[in-house]
C-alpha cells in the first residue's frame, strides 16, 4: 500500500539513511534490517543482558530468516527482535509502516496526522493514531538538561492552546488568560540552542517561577515579555532577567537583544501545525504533541535522515500501552 505520491520532496543524495527509506518503507526485510541497524548498528546486542555474541535464528534451510526475524543470545539463551524493548514491542504492524511513521513524524516541520499514515500505508486509522502517539512518547525529554549553561540567553513564554469562542461569552473579554478554559503552554527556549516545553498546572506567577527554576540553569538570562507573573527572577540567576513591552509595541528593546521573538516563533510552529495538520488536539494528550514539536525543534541542524535516526532510537527503552492514550 505505500505511496511515495504524497510524501514530501526531501533530497536524498549523499543521504544513505533516506536513500535506504523509501526501499524499507515498501519491503519488510529491508525494514527489518534497517531497524536493526539504526539500533544496533554493525553489532547486534542481546536485550536482556547486553552480551554481543548472538545469532540470527534461521529457517530448516539454514539459509533464510525465520518468518519472526529472531535472534538468539549464546550466553542467556535468550531469544529476541529488534522489536523487544521498544515502543513498537508486541506491536502487529509491519515494520515497514513504522519506518514510514516515523520518517515522515521526523521529518515533517509540522507534523503529519494520523490520516495520512492511514492513506499511504493502509493501516487503520485507529491503529496510525496509536503509532503516531507511541512515536511521541519516544520523543520525549529530547532536552534533558538545563537550559542556558554557562551564562546563555533564555527566552519563557506562554501561551493558550485550543479553538475558538463557540457562543458569546465562553472567554473573558479580550485575549485569553488565567480564567480562560483553554490550557495554557509554556515554553523556554536557548537561543541557538535546545527549547522545552510544558503544560503549566495552574496559571500562577508561584507556577510559572517554580517551571522556570526548574529548568534553566541559575548562570542564564532570562528574557520575557512583561508578564507580572516572571517578576523576582532577577533575584534566581547571574545574568538577571530582561523583558520588553508588548503592549507598548516594543518587540525588541532599541539597541540591545533583549526581545521574546526566539520563543514566539518556535510558539507559532506549534500553533501552524496544531492548526493546520491536526485541527484539534485535547488537553489530555497535549503534552505528546509538545514533545514531538520539541524533538524536531532540537534537532533542527540535523538532516532529515539523521533526525529519523534520532527517533528510533529514541524508541528504545521505552513503552506505551494503549489504555494509557485511550
Amino acid at each position: 500500500m505505500f505511496s511515495m505520491g504524497k510524501v514530501q520532496n526531501q533530497s536524498t543524495k549523499g543521504d544513505p539513511v533516506l536513500m535506504a527509506l523509501p526501499k524499507a518503507c515498501s519491503d519488510e526485510d529491508t525494514a527489518v534490517a534497517f531497524m536493526e541497524k539504526q539500533r544496533w548498528g554493525s553489532k547486534p546486542a542481546c536485550v536482556a543482558c547486553g552480551d554481543t555474541d548472538v545469532y540470527q535464528m534461521m529457517n530448516k534451510d539454514g539459509k533464510t530468516r525465520q518468518e519472526n526475524y529472531r535472534w538468539r543470545c549464546r550466553g542467556c539463551k535468550a531469544q529476541f527482535t529488534v522489536r523487544k524493548g521498544t515502543v513498537f514491542e508486541d506491536s502487529a504492524i509491519p515494520l515497514r509502516h513504522w519506518c514510514f511513521a516515523f520518517w515522515r513524524a521526523a521529518t515533517s516541520k509540522k507534523g503529519v496526522s494520523a490520516l495520512e499514515i492511514h492513506r499511504q500505508t493502509g493501516v487503520s486509522y485507529k491503529s496510525s493514531l496509536f503509532m503516531l502517539h507511541r512515536i511521541r512518547f519516544a520523543m520525549a525529554d529530547s532536552a534533558p538538561g538545563l537550559l542556558g549553561p554557562g551564562g546563555g540567553d533564555v527566552e519563557v513564554d506562554e501561551t493558550y492552546i485550543g479553538g475558538k469562542m463557540r457562543y458569546p461569552g465562553q472567554y473573558p473579554p479580550g485575549r485569553p488568560g488565567p480564567k480562560s478554559n483553554k490550557p495554557c503552554v509554556m515554553a523556554m527556549v536557548e537561543r541557538g540552542g535546545s527549547a522545552k516545553a510544558m503544560l503549566a498546572g495552574s496559571v500562577t506567577g508561584k507556577t510559572f517561577k517554580q517551571v522556570v527554576l526548574e529548568n534553566v540553569d541559575p548562570s542564564a538570562r532570562i528574557l520575557t515579555d512583561e508578564a507580572p507573573h516572571y517578576h523576582g527572577l532577577n533575584k534566581s540567576f547571574a545574568r538577571g532577567h530582561k523583558s520588553v513591552k508588548h503592549w507598548r509595541r516594543e518587540y525588541v528593546r532599541p539597541g540591545t537583544d533583549i526581545h521574546s521573538n526566539t520563543v514566539e516563533g518556535f510558539f507559532s510552529i506549534v500553533k501552524r501545525g496544531l492548526d493546520g495538520i491536526y485541527h484539534s488536539v485535547s488537553k489530555k494528550h497535549l503534552h505528546r504533541y509538545l514533545s514531538e514539536y520539541t524533538f524536531r525543534y532540537n534537532r533542527r541542524a540535523l538532516g532529515d535522515g539523521d533526525r529519523t535516526v534520532a527517533a528510533i532510537r529514541a524508541a528504545e527503552g521505552k513503552r506505551l500501552f494503549y489504555k494509557e492514550p485511550v
